[in-house]
Formats: structure tokens, sequence, C-alpha cells
């Protein structure tokens, strides 16, 4: 027996010591790709020496003799911190996943061919200017020194990923660069699906009136009556299809649903609106929340100065940040720049499809995908006149195409000339507000509102082509149409000149929060769909409550976090339900609705991540709107997974009868909406019991409201997790201006914060070096590097950086100095 034991010690002895040497091992090749800051290095391509400072929170200061060399010396930076995230989002566009992940993203590839988005990056190469051409190409030549580097001096191929999924790296081209503002478009884009998504929605409720309740206008000038979709087309039956997967729920995956389409704030003060004398501006970009974050901080000193903010890896542009002289914000525009057309077959050529004219051959290629350890998928795409022809499956556009129909797209970022990279590079050397809008004149894709404040005056510009509608559209873009009538074709594009423009505001303060800008009879109505209804109303009085604004004001406005929704939605549903009936006895369902009820009767509305209120609020909302829709939309119903304020004011104000959702339908007795109020808080209560304990006082909103700033391919392997996956509490919520947008859904989990301002700047052109700004996670991919999160917890606080265009300052405490130098050839 003491024989045994000694051998077994023996051999548990011997497993840990190998466990020991396989993590070291591991440790020793996985850390060969670390960065390393503080170095000389000769490459080709350069002209003269560069210097690339980092600060202390490891922020590339990119100085170079010419602009060029500033632009290599950001590709070279990108490719030391990004190299894998800009690999990965590149095969995304080019639909090239499946080499490396098999199966798993072959519907995702597939979508994306369809949409060939990358050969129309390439064609649009040449439709840049020199300039940014030559600033393409010098970005691509800083990318592939680091690759080069990696490849001679076996720098564990650049990134701990690739020792996990062997995923060959070609050079950069600056086609990829354009190709990845297109991946941001599909990112961005949220019309296909409310398209597809009011058009289901018409077939299935049974009175087509309550359509303007479940998919309601912003508030504002009325619509003219649409036709419902089934009269579209007579006599054709629309049948449920099978259910397909979700390509929205793929973390690798661009497409995101309406709800996630992008959102953002950004507002300015003039002058006579700042206590300082000096314009102010704040910029808080939001979007899908991942490890690394897609933003990525960085300062280039240029021939016409120096500018600084955040840039995308991959991406040689300063798209949200500031110079000397002007600075810049973007937020998602919401302009309807895609239609879906149901297009006709021939029903004796199915390569056939029916157009004004008469029928018309498909225009149609071959795509191959190649599938890691799987046989490779040859794909047929289809195009038409009005733009790809689309799979079924993608946003569940089979259930609203008839039999012997296919659908198809139009969507401004379908160019093969598309300029917006142009536009963005000039932007980043223009020295005034009216300069900057009229570089934007080149600007396609993906539409933004884009606000400027310069040394004396304010602005904000819609920009992006904006499509051109017949007046005679016969679903105003609202829904799918038929695409052989020649009244629903887009006409080219609107001019310039049609986009809304606001400057210089006699009120000195303007902003955006992805609300309604204009209201302006359709064709010229920018769209049907916005981002935000109840932010606005925050923002509107925080902006007024002050007769001046400071920095500070601009940044406690960016952090607020008490949401209008809350203040308005709860006496509504909750006006019948406070103080009424008998004391209850404790431990009854009665008694906790009464606590809870107290509670929210107490509370001003502040979504703080340690108050239990927003909890209990949250979740009472999410099963309202479950107890109002699920009997009338059946499956549809998934859809609506986050609670519309609208939606719920119109039901609960009666507007137009919408009270009617209140009444369920499957039962004999009329419930009234009191009734369905007061069951959706139970339900609310029994989930929370379940999930947290009936102990409500203690209950805290940040432990539902995490943020999960998720590795997007390593967060979901065991043990590894822990170590890729940055998780915080945070307050905000799907409502407020500090935006924590909550994942929804049946999950266990549908309050964490998955969609947010991944970038935060606010800037003080009264004392620009006192402008500051953050990104919610830190400047590294590589999750071995102290700079992979080191900015989450100042990000999580509310905290900021510098934000500084002094040399000095940016190499006080730097953590390294790179310097590349031209190679003698």
């Amino acid at each position: 027996m003491a024989v045994m034991i000694k051998w077994l010690l023996r051999v548990a002895g011997a497993v840990v010591v190998l466990a020991l040497v396989a993590v070291l091992v591991a440790y020793m090749l996985l850390s060969r790709s670390l960065p390393e800051y503080d170095k000389r290095l000769t490459v080709r391509g350069l002209d003269a020496p560069l210097e690339i400072v980092r600060d202390n929170a490891n922020v590339p200061h990119v100085f170079g003799t010419k602009d060029t060399d500033v632009f290599f010396g950001l590709g070279y930076a990108h490719a030391q911190d990004r190299l894998w995230q800009m690999m990965t989002m590149r095969r995304t566009v080019q639909g090239r996943l499946s080499e490396v992940f098999g199966t798993r993203t072959v519907k995702i590839d597939s979508t994306l061919r369809r949409f060939d988005l990358y050969n129309l990056a390439r064609q649009s190469v040449a439709a840049q200017d020199a300039q940014t051409l030559a600033a393409l190409k010098a970005y691509s030549d800083g990318v592939n020194a680091r690759i080069t580097e990696i490849n001679q001096d076996a720098l564990g191929r650049g990134a701990p990923e690739q020792f996990l999924f062997n995923a060959p790296i070609a050079p950069w081209q600056p086609a990829d660069s354009i190709a990845l503002i297109k991946l941001m478009a599909v990112q961005l884009s949220g019309h296909l699906d409310n398209e597809v998504t009011f058009a289901r929605a018409s077939l299935a409720l049974d009175d087509p009136a309550r359509l303007d309740d479940i998919m309601p206008l912003a508030p504002g000038s009325g619509i003219a009556a649409l036709p419902e979709y089934a009269s579209l087309f007579p006599g054709a039956e629309f049948r449920h299809a099978q259910a397909e997967p979700d390509l929205t729920g793929d973390p690798l995956s661009p497409f995101k649903r309406r709800a996630f389409a992008g959102a953002s704030n950004a507002f300015a003060a003039a002058p006579s609106r700042s206590a300082a004398g000096g314009t102010l501006l704040a910029n808080d970009p939001h979007l899908g929340f991942s490890a690394p974050n897609i933003w990525y901080l960085a300062r280039l000193e240029l021939q016409s100065g120096g500018v600084i903010g955040g840039t995308i890896p991959g991406i040689p542009v300063i798209l949200t940040g500031r110079s000397a002289r002007l600075g810049w914000g973007v937020t998602s525009s919401y302009l309807d720049d895609q239609d879906v057309f149901i297009e006709e077959l021939n029903p004796d050529n199915t390569n056939e499809y029916r157009t004004p004219d008469g029928w018309k051959s498909f225009r149609t290629s071959r795509s191959i995908i190649e599938i890691k350890d799987a046989d490779p998928v040859t794909l047929t795409l289809r195009w038409t006149d009005n733009g790809p022809v689309l799979p079924g499956s993608h946003y569940n556009l089979s259930e609203v195409t008839p039999p012997g129909h296919v659908a198809s797209v139009a969507w401004t970022a379908l160019s093969g000339e598309d300029t917006t990279m142009t536009s963005a590079m000039g932007l980043m050397r223009a020295q005034t507000v009216q300069q900057a809008i009229d570089l934007s004149r080149l600007y396609i894709a993906p539409s933004q509102n884009l606000t400027l404040v310069g040394q004396d005056t304010i602005a904000l510009r819609l920009i992006g082509a904006m499509p051109r509608r017949s007046a005679r559209h016969e679903s105003e873009g609202r829904m799918p149409s038929r695409g052989w009538l020649p009244e629903n074709r887009w006409q080219g594009m609107l001019p310039f000149a049609a986009n809304p423009e606001f400057v210089a505001p006699k009120g000195g303060i303007l902003g955006n929060t992805n609300n309604k800008v204009v209201d302006r009879p359709f064709p010229m109505h920018v769209s049907y769909l916005w981002g935000d209804t109840q932010r606005v109303h925050r923002w509107r009085r925080l902006m007024q409550g002050r007769a001046v604004h400071t920095r500070d004001s601009f940044i406690e406005a960016q952090l607020d976090t008490v949401s209008f929704t809350a203040r308005s939605i709860l006496p509504l549903i909750g006006a019948d339900l406070w103080f009424t009936g008998e004391a209850a006895p404790e431990g009854t369902p009665e008694r906790l609705r009464e606590r809870a009820l107290t509670m929210l009767a107490d509370w001003n509305g502040e979504m703080n991540e340690h108050l239990p209120e927003p909890l209990i609020y949250a979740a009472w909302m999410r099963a309202l709107m479950d107890r109002l829709i699920r009997d009338d939309l059946g499956p549809l119903s998934r859809e609506f997974d986050h609670p519309d304020p609208v939606f719920i004011e119109r039901v609960f104000r009666d507007v137009d009868g919408a009270s009617a959702w209140c009444d369920v339908k499957q039962s004999a007795a009329q419930e009234t909406c009191s009734d369905v109020s007061r069951m959706a808080l139970d339900d609310a209560l029994i989930w929370i019991e379940e999930r947290y304990g009936t102990s409500l006082e203690s209950l805290r909103w940040g432990d539902a409201h995490q943020a999960t700033h998720d590795h997007q391919v390593l967060g979901e392997v065991p043990l590894l997790r822990y170590f890729v996956n940055i998780r915080q509490s945070t307050s905000g919520g799907d409502n407020t201006l500090l935006r924590g947008r909550t994942r929804g859904g049946e999950g266990p989990d549908p309050f964490q914060n998955v969609h947010g301002a991944g970038f935060r700047g606010v800037y003080d052109f009264a004392d620009p070096d006192s402008s500051v700004f953050i990104i919610a996670t830190g400047q590294s991919g590589h999750f071995l590097s102290r700079h992979y999160d080191d900015l989450a917890q100042l990000w999580r606080r509310g905290e900021y950086i510098p934000m500084s265009l002094d040399p000095d300052l940016a190499r006080a405490a730097s953590v390294g100095v790179t310097v590349l130098a031209p190679r003698a050839e």
C-alpha cells in the first residue's frame, strides 16, 4: 500500500510539473508577440526617420518629416497593438472567416459575399485623390513593416490568437482600409431589418391600425396611410419559415438588429454659451462592446498640424477628435439609406427577373468559400438593377417574400466610387468649420451626423449620400416594395444641399442623441426610423439648465444616468397601483408588490449601479412589453425584446385605440391596462426573486447591468475566458445619456450592458490641452499586456485621460519611444 501511495504521489507530482512546464512554454510563446515600444528599427518604405512616442496611457504620438511617413507610423502602431483585430475585420468584410473558424461562420461569409463589399472597395481605390492614395499606401507599408518584423524575428506570429487559429496574414493593401469603412456601414445599418420587421408585423396583426403602435414614428408630424403589406401581392401566400441560425447572435457577425444599429451623443456650445469663452464639444459614439475595444487612441503630427482622437485599427483616420483649431464628433444619422425590393422571377426562366421594361437576366458570378476542415461551398451571386439578391434567411426575408420572388437591397454603401476615405482624410487637415462642411460633400457611407466646433462657431451637418425617391413610392421606404415598379426604384442621389445643416444656432447650443433632426415630408424626410426619442429630453434639460457651460458640465452631461423614460412612464403604468387596496400580510406577493411600488415612488429615475430601483423598473418594463405583445404577435414578439417607451405611452394613454393591446385575445375576460401592468409587475418580481432573492432593498442594478467587453473568439473558451473577457458593474441604461444598452431577449442575463460608449471625448477650445478622452478597455489587443485593460476602470468610473498636442507632455513618463528609420537598399 505504501508503495502504491508513493507511486501515486510521484505520478501526481509529475503531472503538476508537466502542467507547470506547459503553462510556462505557452506563456513564453504567447508573450513573444508582446510589442516592444522602446526600440529602433530600420524598415523599407520610409524617406526619413520617424518617432512613435507612447505616452503613459500607451497612446502613440507619431512624428515624421512628411505626412506619408506619419501614416506609415500609424500603420505600424495599429499593427503592433491590434493586428489580430485588423485581420479578423478584413476577413469579415472579405467573407473569408470560414477559412479560419470553419462551418460556424459560413452563413456570415455567404451573406457578405453577396454584398460584394470588398470588390467594391477595390474599385473605389481609383476614386480617391492623390493625397489620400499616398496616405493609404504609406499606411499599408507601415502595417506590412510590422508583419515583416514579426516573420523575421519570430515574434509569436504577431498575436496570441495566431497560435490557436491558423490564420495566414496577407500583406495589407489600400483597398483593405476602404473595405473596413464599408464594414462599419454594415454594423451601423438598421433599415433593412426594420423594413422586414414592419412587413412581418403587418402580416401578423389582425388590425392593421395597430402597426402605428408597435412600430411608432418618432413624435412629430404623421405619415400618409400605407398599404397593408399583403395587398401589394394579391393572392400570394406568405409562409412562416423554419427558424434559421441568427446571424446577429455570433460575436463575429457584423450584422446587428435594429436595436443595436449604432447610436451616439454629440453636443457643442458656442463661445457665447461657454464660461471660458471658447467653443466646447463632447462626443461618445456607441457601438457593441468587445475586448479589445473597437476604438484606438492616436495622435498624428501632420504638416497641417497635430490631430488627436479615436481611430479604428485598419482605418488611417482620426474619426472623432480635434486639431488645434477644429473639433469633430460623429453620431449615427439614421438616414434611410437602404431599401428592400421584392423581385418577381420569370416563371418560364428563373434566371430572369421583372423590370419596368420587361424580363431581364440577373447579373451573376460565382464565389467559392473555403472552409476549414470541410468541403468548400460554391455560391452563385446574383444582382438586379436595384442591388444584390439576398438569402431568405437574412433578417427573415423569406417570411415576406412570396413564392416566385426573391429579395434584393439597394444601399448607398454599395458604391464602387466611394470617396468617403478622401472626405475623412481631408477633415483631419481642415482648419475651419466651413472647410470641414465642404469636404463632407465627398462622404458616401455610412451616413453620420457630423458635429463641428471651430474657434468661434459650431455646426451640425448630416453627411452621406441621400437616396432620391419618388413621391409616389408605394411604401415610402418603410417596408419592402415591388422592384419592377419605376416609382419604387431609386432615382440617383439627392444633391448635397439637401442634407440637413445647422450652423451657428441662435441659442449657442446644438447636439444630437440620434433623435429626429428634421421634420420634412417624404421624400425629403431623411428617415422614419430614429435611434432616440428619450435621451434627447434629458439632454435638452441639462443644456438649458445652465446659462453657460464648461468642460466639466459637458462631462457631467456625458455621464448622466437619470432616465427621462423612467420618470415619464412609471406614473402612467402605475397610476392605478400606487397606494391602493388594503395592506397585505408579510410574505405574500401583494406585500412584495407594495414594497416595490413604494421604492419606485421615492426613486428619482437615476440608473445608478448601486441602487435596487433600476433593476425593479427594468424588469417591470420588460415583463410589461412581453405581456402586451406576445398574444398579438406570437413568435414575432421576440423581435421586440426591448421595451419601446413610445409604444407603451400610446397604449396607456389609449392613443387611437392603442389600449386594445392590453386585452389578452385568448382569454374570455376583458383585461384592462391596469390589470396587465399589475400582472407584469408580479412577473418581474417573481423573476427577481428566482434570480436575486426576495430582499428588494439589497438588489444592485450593477449586478445585472454588467458591461460585457468579451473577446470575439476566445470569450467563450473555458478558463481562458477569465483572462480575455472584461466585465464591469455599470450605471446607465437603454435610455440614459450614459447609455448602457441591455442585451434583451429571453436569456438568463437580459440586462447585461452590451452596447455603449466605447470612446468618450470632451474638447475645450478655450484651453485645448485641458481636453480629455477615454476608451473602454485599453490600447493593446494582447491579453497578456498591461495595456489590455488598463483604461477599463477609468472608463467605468467616468474618468478620462488628457488629450494634449504638447510633445513634451507626451514624452513625460512615456512607456517607450519607437524610432523607425529607412533601411539602406
